[in-house]
């Protein structure tokens, strides 16, 4: 059996916690055997698309007692109302400061696991076990826990970082295509903030990511999870450099509100980077050529480019909302270029507008 592929995330200059890359359960199980989790109870927390498909076996692999909470599924469900559904379920069952939890899900479970984690008796451990894409790509890497408020998106969170993260691209079989074209925003944002020449892998393994040839995706993980690794431990709390990862995310957490989460994230953000690039681009900051071609190779990945039914003013009015704003300044993620994204705080409302306008499509949708 190939040993399990790992990358070590610090903090503070010393480990924090590991990646593991692996296609067999039994590297789980060997993690959770280790000194750090043994002998401790655990809760998989899980939701009702992911847990009939995943939580028997994830539960096969831990080696103490083991209990399953399951969240009822979707965006809309990420709130508070369900995050005290899990600490009833902890109280109950006599869970203490030494058991740990287990997030199996995409994005949405891991954040809420996180969070609950993080704020049950004042922190317990907690494991990123992640099935989507977007969660194996950006959301479980990172420390980032949180929950909607009132349809505004991660209002109410905590900064608080994973023992451990297991990332198993046989997960990502059962995905359909547009949630595994969901996930592809983010890693084709990783590319374009930081890395030109991985921007450039992307496209030219187009075929085998579409595919989802394993060895291919593993590769693509390794890649991307490093670029954020590397973001995320010189600015692990989002001070400064951390707010390179928002890119798409202003626009993109606007749509995606004014939409009530009708589209799902990764559309949303590569309609926000599509935004973002066209605003580099009229500020004179990106050449016209590389603004095309950034929005153009979304599509081959089944992104959308452009939007139909939106009122420009409500985004607008949405993105002032956004927990990006500091002290009434909004700040942008823009390009220079591919792999070199930087923070502006003088953007105006009508180059918002016109932004917005050019990711609005009024005829048919593409």
């Amino acid at each position: 059996m190939e040993a399990a592929k790992r990358l070590t995330v610090n903090r503070d200059g010393k480990p924090c916690y590991d990646i593991v890359y692996s296609t067999d359960l039994k590297d789980l199980g060997a993690e959770l055997s280790g000194d750090a989790f043994r002998g401790r109870k655990a809760l998989i927390v899980t939701d009702s698309s992911v847990g009939p498909l995943y939580a028997k076996s994830v539960k096969a692999q831990v080696p103490g007692e083991c209990d399953v909470y399951t969240l009822p599924a979707g965006e809309e469900h990420k709130n508070l109302h369900e995050i005290e559904g899990i600490y009833r379920f902890l109280i109950r069952h006599h869970y203490d400061r030494k058991s740990y939890l287990i997030a199996l899900g995409g994005g949405v479970t891991g954040d809420m696991t996180g969070y609950a984690a993080a704020t049950f008796l004042r922190g317990i451990d907690f494991i990123q076990i992640p099935t989507t894409l977007l969660a194996q790509a950006d959301s479980s890497i990172g420390g980032k826990t949180g929950v909607d408020f009132e349809g505004y998106k991660n209002m109410v969170g905590a900064f608080y970082m994973p023992r451990l993260v297991y990332a198993n691209v046989n997960f990502l079989d059962t995905l359909d295509g547009r949630q595994f074209a969901s996930g592809f925003a983010e890693i084709m944002k990783h590319g374009l903030i930081r890395d030109e020449e991985y921007y450039t892998w992307l496209i030219d393994n187009m075929y085998e990511i579409r595919d989802r040839d394993h060895k291919v995706l593993q590769q693509m993980l390794i890649r991307s999870n490093r670029i954020k690794k590397e973001v995320v431990e010189k600015d692990p709390t989002e001070k400064s450099g951390r707010m390179l990862l928002n890119f798409g995310h202003t626009i993109g957490h606007a749509i995606e509100k004014y939409k009530n989460f009708t589209m799902t994230h990764g559309e949303c953000v590569a309609l926000g980077c599509v935004a973002a690039a066209y605003l580099s681009w009229q500020r004179g900051d990106l050449p016209m050529e590389e603004y095309y071609e950034i929005r153009d190779m979304f599509v081959p990945f089944g992104l959308p480019i452009s939007v139909t039914d939106v009122d420009t003013e409500a985004v607008l009015a949405l993105t002032k909302s956004d927990k990006k704003v500091a002290n009434g300044t909004l700040r942008f993620i823009l390009l220079h270029g591919v792999g070199d994204a930087f923070i502006a705080t003088d953007v105006g409302d009508d180059e918002i507008r016109k932004a917005i306008e050019e990711i609005t499509w009024s005829g048919d949708s593409e």
